[in-house]
């Protein structure tokens, strides 16, 4: 992995995210970058417990291209959120300073996996960076995504009181996360599965959930 690439992912794109909502500044572009190269570690050994799995699966992973995607997968809400995983393409495509690394074809695979990476996407992403990024952006750890949650309501619904925070945090909680939310996991060795079931049995539960989002709520 070029020296060059990293200060430029490290000191020039990560540090965008610095002016973006709390639950996306840098510390979140890093934890996605850390669990993404994570989860392609262990691909390897996932393929060798599974020796049918499909051909998707196989296909060598770039880390240069994955270190990127995931670097650059929210860069889109300097635009706001509604179309920030579009953006985010955009913004990629338009970035000349990538081509000092890449060819064209792999700066539309890091364009499609930023694309491809938002929860409330329909479609299963193009490809195994979309996957993996889409998976590591879901780092599920039931505080965490509380958190993040009603950080996310303070940002947006400002004229909110308490209890109109926490009755938006619980109903967005359980349509994304709940049994049957629209929330996807793509990648078969990632450990997400085991914790959103825990996070699932919580949100659930009215007196469960409503507590948690209050006690969160009221550290914030």
């Amino acid at each position: 992995m070029s020296d060059e690439l990293q200060r430029y992912v490290y000191d020039e794109l990560v540090p965008r995210y610095a002016s973006f909502d709390q639950a996306h500044r840098e510390d979140h572009a890093l934890t996605v970058i850390s669990q993404a190269m994570s989860l392609a570690d262990g691909l390897s050994c996932w393929l060798s417990e599974n020796p049918d799995a499909g051909d998707i699966w196989r296909v060598p992973v770039d880390k240069d291209v994955l270190l990127v995607a995931a670097a650059c997968h929210d860069l889109g809400l300097v635009n706001g959120r509604e179309r920030h995983h579009l953006d985010s393409g955009i913004i990629i495509r338009a970035d000349r300073r990538l081509r000092q690394w890449f060819d064209e074809a792999q700066i539309e695979l890091i364009a499609q996996a930023a694309e491809d990476h938002r929860a409330s996407g329909k479609s299963t992403p193009r490809s195994i960076y979309g996957m993996l990024v889409a998976e590591a952006d879901r780092v599920i750890e039931g505080e965490t995504i509380i958190r993040r949650t009603i950080q996310y309501g303070l940002k947006n619904y400002p004229d909110l009181d308490r209890e109109g925070h926490v009755v938006r945090a619980i109903g967005h909680l359980r349509e994304k996360y709940g049994r049957g939310g629209y929330l996807k996991l793509w990648i078969p060795w990632s450990d997400n599965a085991m914790r959103l079931s825990r996070l699932q049995d919580i949100i659930a539960d009215d007196t469960s959930v409503r507590q948690e989002v209050e006690r969160i709520f009221d550290t914030i």
